[in-house]
């Protein structure tokens, strides 16, 4: 597995490299820094949607939870960021923690929670895709650190409870 790991990781920062690329990547994680573009997201939803604020302020919250519970996942696992000789990360953390990526447990958790209020908010989850992709990308997290991110995030979106 570390084998797949690290190959993945060396071909997701070796190919489809172009600066314009590596700003949107950057562009993402620091929206998704703190779950920040998703509390943004939720409060803006709550405003347009008075029917379902209460639902929406709560995929807000969501978020900035899902990183807490992510970070106490990190200080029991203790795996540290990528380093790959020669290739250099793209971005900054605010932890030389690795696993899971924070980015990904809060973009997909707050996806499906969001598609769970509302189906046409199906957009998020290709947003929680493309800010978990970067991750990788600019190097600052392994693609199996995203991948149980991800799988983190989907089930805390689909068990949440949506009303209080």
């Amino acid at each position: 597995m570390r084998e797949l790991d690290l190959k993945l990781l060396r071909a997701m920062r070796t190919r489809g490299h172009t600066p314009a690329v590596e700003d949107v990547a950057r562009a993402l994680g620091k929206a998704g820094n703190n779950g920040i573009v998703w509390l943004v997201l939720g409060i803006v939803f709550a405003l347009l949607d008075p029917s379902r604020r209460e639902a929406w302020l709560i995929c807000a919250a969501l978020g900035p939870i899902a990183i807490g519970l992510n970070y106490l996942i990190k200080l029991a696992v203790k795996r540290p960021r990528p380093v790959l000789e020669g290739l250099p990360p793209l971005g900054g953390a605010p932890s030389s923690l690795s696993f899971p990526s924070a980015h990904a447990v809060s973009s997909f958790a707050v996806a499906v929670a969001m598609f769970r209020v509302d189906p046409a908010t199906a957009g998020a989850l290709l947003i929680a895709l493309a800010i978990s992709l970067g991750r990788p990308y600019l190097g600052m997290h392994y693609p199996s650190d995203v991948l149980a991110g991800a799988l983190l995030g989907i089930l805390l979106g689909l068990v949440v409870p949506l009303s209080l």
